[in-house]
């Protein structure tokens, strides 16, 4: 179970306890109650009229930088951090089922040229009894370096900076690439699209290379 979830259920049970132990459980000490009054003050409530509280304004978006003006121009919603923070999650989720073989977890966010490039990358890995291990140490930097509208989708180009352990084995066990005990710096440029206007706000990936 979620440690999380431990601390509130018992976060809760305290303070279930502590009220049934104020409100539940005979002290001696009642003082007696004046129901008359009670109900007075219940009568004097609902005869009050009740005071409108007004909404909030929505917080105004904060400004994109000009690498994603053009995203915000064509909507008007765009936030620019969100989609990098989904960018970051998208890309290092992406990169560990490709290492894996797992295609079926991510296929939804792969278009199908993307898709296809990674099951023939895959299923040539595999053919040659080749084994790639990957540790995702982290990423250091992410960020939009250009966007466009094009054909009614929002497309948006993303530089990655991140930080990875990799290493390939052949069939049987020797290392033919990368070093287990080496973290390298890994530059990536993938281009994003998520059609203009669409109620589904996750993006496709639809390019990959080299930053």
């Amino acid at each position: 179970m979620d440690p999380t979830l431990i601390v509130f259920i018992a976060l809760s049970a305290f303070i279930a306890y502590r009220l049934y132990s104020v409100l539940g459980a005979r002290t001696g000490e009642e003082r007696p109650r004046d129901v008359e009054g009670l109900q007075r003050a219940r009568t004097q409530e609902r005869d009050e009229p009740e005071t409108a509280i007004a909404a909030e304004p929505a917080k105004p978006l904060p400004p994109v930088s000009p690498q994603a003006e053009a995203l915000r121009a064509a909507d008007p919603n765009f936030d620019e951090a969100a989609f990098l923070e989904g960018a970051r999650s998208a890309y290092e989720m992406i990169i560990e089922a490709f290492t894996s073989g797992d295609l079926k977890s991510i296929r939804r966010f792969l278009s199908p040229s993307v898709f296809e490039a990674f099951r023939a990358a895959v299923s040539a890995r595999e053919s040659a009894g080749h084994r790639s291990d990957l540790k995702f140490v982290g990423i250091e930097s992410a960020k939009i370096a250009a966007s466009k509208v094009e054909d009614g989708n929002l497309v948006a180009i993303a530089d990655f900076l991140s930080n990875q352990v990799r290493a390939t084995y052949d069939r049987a066990g020797a290392l033919i690439a990368g070093d287990p005990s080496r973290i390298d710096l890994v530059k990536d440029r993938w281009t994003f699209s998520r059609s203009l206007g669409s109620s589904d706000p996750n993006w496709t990936l639809i390019a990959t290379s080299g930053a």
